[in-house]
């Protein structure tokens, strides 16, 4: 009866072993079934445990080959950004550095101290409508709720007047009822003097303020962004400071893409050794098979 058993396990195991192309001498040995039963059952069991192994090999190979794929589609995602980035980076740099002589003379002029007797604080605060550009938008909202907080007393009342999805998305959590107003998509199309103004004359007009001040990041190098605060004076001044934080977003975008690209080159060189060891262990074990196999025939 055990033999009888043993057969059945035979010819269970044949067509698997017939169908495996890397090891030509086990398929010609499951090709006659006769040789196979006859085989002693240490060996039977040994050919059907190494048979599952092999499989658990080809998977965790096929694994490493995608999520290597994966990584190259996100390091070709990441290299687009950064030259997009970079291509915008370009064209705003100039027209933010030609802005800064408008604004320049108002603040040497009149200064940027608020007057003395201020009850009620509005703080315009300046912030991307997209993310992956680093802290960039923390750190403008980090600022604002600092002012927010030193300005807001039983005598005095602080509100937030926000351009840009990221700072709202902070902002809205615990200062929604802070919120005077709240524009999005400001930079959906290229930034000009005309659709600025507009909106810096609504917002003096429409908004009550005692003191109103601008955070924003002024942008320095690709590398870096100064957070800076500035009273509202003019919509000059708003003109200036939504192209400087324009640049600096771009900047720290195109940094960060860049550090995202070589941190990618760095994985996928880990994944194609790690495939090449575990395709070499699979090789390994394959010709070992092949040597046992050979011996077994002979002994």
């Amino acid at each position: 009866m055990a033999m009888i058993a043993l057969r059945r396990e035979g010819r269970r195991f044949a067509a698997p072993l017939i169908s495996n192309p890397i090891n030509p001498l086990r398929s010609s040995l499951a090709s006659s079934e006769c040789a196979f039963t006859c085989l002693p059952p240490n060996k039977i069991a040994y050919v059907i445990r190494e048979q599952v192994v092999l499989g658990v090999r080809s998977i965790s190979t096929q694994i490493v080959r995608n999520r290597m794929k994966s990584v190259r589609n996100i390091q070709k995602i990441t290299k687009a950004m950064k030259m997009v980035a970079a291509s915008k980076l370009r064209a705003i740099q100039t027209r933010a550095e030609n802005s800064r002589g408008l604004w320049q003379p108002f603040t040497a002029l009149l200064g940027d101290t608020p007057s003395v007797d201020v009850k009620k604080n509005v703080i315009v605060t300046i912030s991307s409508d997209k993310g992956l550009c680093g802290g960039i938008n923390s750190t403008s909202v980090k600022i604002s709720r600092g002012l927010h907080k030193i300005n807001s007393g039983p005598e005095k009342e602080s509100k937030y007047v926000i351009l840009g999805e990221k700072a709202k998305a902070q902002l809205v959590r615990d200062s929604k009822k802070d919120i005077e107003l709240s524009i999005t998509e400001l930079q959906k199309n290229p930034l000009n003097y005309t659709q600025v103004a507009v909106l810096a004359d609504d917002i003096l007009k429409n908004v009550e303020y005692d003191a109103l001040r601008i955070v924003f990041n002024k942008f320095h190098s690709v590398v870096q962004f100064v957070p800076t605060t500035s009273t509202v004076l003019s919509p000059e001044v708003m003109f200036n400071a939504v192209l400087e934080n324009a640049c600096s977003e771009q900047g720290a975008r195109m940094s960060a893409m860049d550090s995202s690209s070589r941190n990618a080159g760095d994985m996928l060189d880990r994944l194609t050794l790690t495939y090449n060891r575990t395709r070499q262990a699979t090789i390994t074990t394959e010709l070992i098979e092949i040597i046992s196999g050979a011996s077994a025939l002979e002994g």
